[in-house]
Parts: structure tokens; C-alpha cells; sequence
């Protein structure tokens, strides 16, 4: 029999029975062992499973302290800073009407473009489009949520082996990502004297053959911080000097206090290929509806068709975002009114000014003050804490005894911080901050030689 046929059992042209075997070599294949493998069950998980790691998790997971039973929780640790957590910063109406009305119009239930409706793609691009930074749809690949950007973006320009510049401290999604895909982080500095600019000297000294990306994140999540114009433009010589590309960060885009201005990173260079990544959680207030986008900047074609279709080619392995978001976006980026984001940044900004003149206030801290997105970063002079032996000792003792939750920043690699997430309603921030008040002063030690500070 020659080899590779197919033989068919039955009678007629419609069998009852349909055998079917392989013979290869004249040989039927019939089953039994496989040579050379013993027969066992051991299944495992991938290199990836086992090399993906979170930071906060691990930390936050591994505090086995409970709270003061005699005070309620206030936690001001929210993971990823869920703004929806205690219900006061609601979205606006606009928003829940125009998913009402895609849901209602019946259109939006099928499958979409792995990259999202073209019409969908239209709007952002439109939207976001100015004469420094043209975009059109083809510039818009639409994702699930911002994380799925951020992911789609470092699957495309970095392969296992090379290493990519990340923020300390940053948003530790960044490493989670990398170090799952065999990538290497390189953490390069932000200066809080400095309210959190880079390190550019010691940015630039970790740049080598290897470097597939810079990330920028701005506004900045964990420190609230917004860089200058200046200082983008400073960052952006390193990157042209060196043909680094940037994977910008731009969550919290426009999510800044009066007296700061942001400034979309593509919109200061047109030599610098830039990843921009944004999407609806944060300036709309729904994270959960998982809708986010990458903006491709390229005006010199640096990346050329090869990562524009390689981005294409990455989305096709989860046909993208809800289409139902998708419907609702030409509504939501159109009819969102400005009273809406100008209520929202008045209220953050009451609560950072609120929060860091009481946290100031308190022997043996030094808050950050910031100037956007929703968190505040919180320096522990360690010295006058002698009986903690780190920010997560200091956290952990903070909710065993006032119930009160921060995130240690070891979780973003920057000890002896620790962050506070500012949505929470004015009543609990203030009562927060003088439960903190009341934790310091119980364990505040003055500093040897340091006699004055005992004196505040």
C-alpha cells in the first residue's frame, strides 16, 4: 500500500461506520507508545506562567496583619487607583447613556476588527489629532484597556534577551510584563527633590545595544507628578541621541491640576518614534469597561510598516475590545461635557492639597506634593521610626493600629515611601490623616544630634 492513505471502512456511498487510519510506510498506525517517551502525567506550567510576577501582589498578599477591630478600614491603597471603589466619583450621565444606547441599538454584538471598528478608530484619531501630532485612523489600534496597550507595545518592539528603561518608582505592570516574555528591566531613577523628574544622566548610562525601549509614564502613577515641557523635551534629546524609541504612558493624560499643563509627548518631536497609550478608565472614571488604545506617532517612519503590522498581527490573538464600548465611543469622546472633567480635577486636587498639608504636617514625614493623576507619594524618615525596619513593617504596624491601609512603595522598588491613592471621599481622607497623625506621634524617636526636631 503506498504511503499516506487513508482507508475507509464501509459499504456504499453512505457508510455506517467511518474508520479511519493512517498507514505510513505501508505501516498502520495503531495506538501504543511513542518511542523514546515513557507514558506519564506531568503537566506543568509554561516559562511564562512561572515568570510572571507581581509586585503588589506578592507584598500586599504576604501582610498577614489584620486591622484595629475597634476602627473601620480606610484603605487608601486601592490597586491600580480604582476610582469607582466608594462610589463618589461617579461618570457622567453622557457616558452611561451612550453604552445604554449602543447596547439598545442592537449593532454592536458581533465581532469587531482585531484592532477595532474603523469608525471607532476614526474618533480617537480624531480626537486626539492636532497640527504637532497628526493622527488619522490608521495611526489607532483600540485594545483591551490600557494594560493590553502597554502589553502589545513591548511584545512589538522588544524580544527575549533585550532590555527595556522603566520609571523607579513606576507602575509595576511594566516589569510584570517584561519579565513574563524573557525581557530585562533596567530601572532608571525619578528624583522626588526634583518632584519626580529622571535622572537623565543615569538614564542615559544604562542605554546599550540591547535597549529595545524607553517607557515614559506621565502624569506619573505612583507619584502624581507631570513633567515640564522642558523636561520632556530634555528626555526626548536622549532618546534621539541614542534611536531609542518610547512607549509613553499617557493614562492619565489631561488628568492634571490648574497651575500644571500636560503635554503629549508625541506633540514635542517629530524625530522620535512614540507608542502612546491611553484609554477610558482613568479622565472617564470606568476602568472596568476595559477600553484602551495605542497612538503611533511616526513622521519620519521608523517604524515603517513592519511595527505598525506587527501591532495588527499581536491584536489578532484576542480580537480586541468590547464592542459595545466600541459603539459608545463616537458619544463618549463627543458629548462628555467639560463641567464633568473640570469637577473631577477639582476634586482630586482638594484632596492632594488636603492630604499632603496634613501629611506635612507630622514629624518624620515628607509628602510629594502632586500635580496630577490620583496618587501621592509619602517619604518615611526612617531614622525617627527606628522600631520599623522598612515602609512595609511601618504600613503593616499603620493598619494593625489605626486601620488605616497605604501601599508600601517597595511595590513601585522605591523603599521608605509609601503611596496614597486620593479618590477616596474628603470625610475618610481627613480622618485618614489623623489616624496617620496619631500612629506617628506614638512611635516618633528624635534623631541622635538632632535635638530640634524634637521640638516641633
Amino acid at each position: 500500500m503506498d504511503p499516506y492513505v487513508i482507508e475507509m471502512n464501509g459499504s456504499g456511498d453512505h457508510p455506517s461506520v467511518l474508520d479511519v487510519h493512517v498507514n505510513v510506510g505501508g505501516r498502520s498506525s495503531t495506538p501504543g507508545k511513542v518511542k523514546g517517551r515513557k507514558a506519564r502525567w506531568s503537566v506543568k506550567p509554561s516559562d511564562m506562567a512561572n515568570n510572571t510576577f507581581n509586585p503588589i501582589r506578592a507584598i500586599v498578599d504576604s501582610m498577614k496583619v489584620k486591622p484595629n477591630p475597634d476602627k473601620t478600614m480606610i484603605s487608601l491603597s486601592i490597586g491600580k487607583g480604582d476610582p469607582t471603589v466608594f462610589g463618589n466619583l461617579p461618570t457622567d450621565p453622557e457616558v452611561t447613556q451612550a453604552m445604554k444606547d449602543a447596547l439598545d441599538s442592537g449593532k454592536y454584538n458581533g465581532y469587531a476588527p482585531s484592532i477595532g471598528y474603523l469608525s471607532s478608530r476614526e474618533e480617537v484619531a480624531s480626537y486626539y489629532h492636532c497640527p504637532e501630532a497628526p493622527l488619522e485612523a490608521k495611526d489607532v489600534i483600540l485594545t483591551s484597556g490600557c494594560s493590553q496597550a502597554i502589553e502589545l507595545c513591548l511584545t512589538v518592539l522588544a524580544n527575549p534577551g533585550q532590555n527595556i528603561l522603566v520609571p523607579r518608582p513606576g507602575f509595576s505592570l511594566y516589569r510584570t510584563l517584561a519579565e513574563s516574555m524573557g525581557i530585562e528591566v533596567k530601572l532608571y531613577n525619578l528624583l522626588p527633590e526634583k518632584s519626580w523628574e529622571i535622572d537623565l544622566k543615569q538614564l542615559e548610562s544604562l542605554i546599550d545595544e540591547k535597549t529595545a525601549c524607553l517607557i515614559v509614564n506621565n502624569p506619573s502613577n505612583p507619584c502624581g507628578s507631570v513633567f515640564s515641557r522642558s523636561h520632556l523635551q530634555k528626555i526626548l534629546a536622549v532618546a534621539a541621541r541614542q534611536c531609542v524609541p518610547i512607549l509613553a504612558d499617557e493614562i492619565y493624560g489631561d488628568m492634571v491640576f490648574s497651575g500644571s499643563k500636560f503635554e503629549p509627548l508625541a506633540t514635542l518631536s517629530s524625530n522620535v518614534p512614540i507608542l502612546s497609550c491611553g484609554g477610558l478608565a482613568k479622565r472617564w472614571l470606568v476602568p472596568g469597561w476595559r477600553l484602551g488604545w495605542i497612538l503611533i506617532h511616526d513622521r519620519r517612519d521608523i517604524f515603517g510598516n513592519e511595527i505598525r503590522d506587527g501591532l495588527v498581527k499581536l491584536s489578532q490573538r484576542i480580537l480586541g475590545p468590547c464592542t459595545i464600548v466600541q459603539g459608545a465611543l463616537k458619544s463618549i469622546l463627543r458629548r462628555t461635557p467639560q463641567e464633568f472633567y473640570h469637577d473631577t480635577l477639582s476634586f482630586l486636587k482638594s484632596n492632594a492639597d488636603l492630604c499632603y498639608g496634613a501629611l506635612a504636617a507630622i514629624p518624620g514625614l515628607r509628602p510629594v506634593r502632586p500635580s496630577g493623576a490620583m496618587y501621592l507619594m509619602v517619604e518615611i524618615e526612617m531614622e525617627h521610626f527606628p522600631e520599623f525596619e522598612n515602609d512595609v513593617e511601618f504600613t503593616e504596624r499603620l493598619v494593625a493600629e489605626q486601620s488605616v491601609h497605604c501601599l508600601p512603595a517597595t511595590c513601585f522598588e522605591y523603599p521608605n515611601f509609601f503611596r496614597v491613592v486620593i479618590t477616596v471621599p474628603e470625610v475618610m481622607m481627613l480622618e485618614a490623616c489623623s489616624r496617620i497623625q496619631e500612629f506617628c506621634e506614638q512611635h516618633y524617636h528624635c534623631a541622635e544630634g538632632s535635638p530640634e526636631e524634637c521640638d516641633k
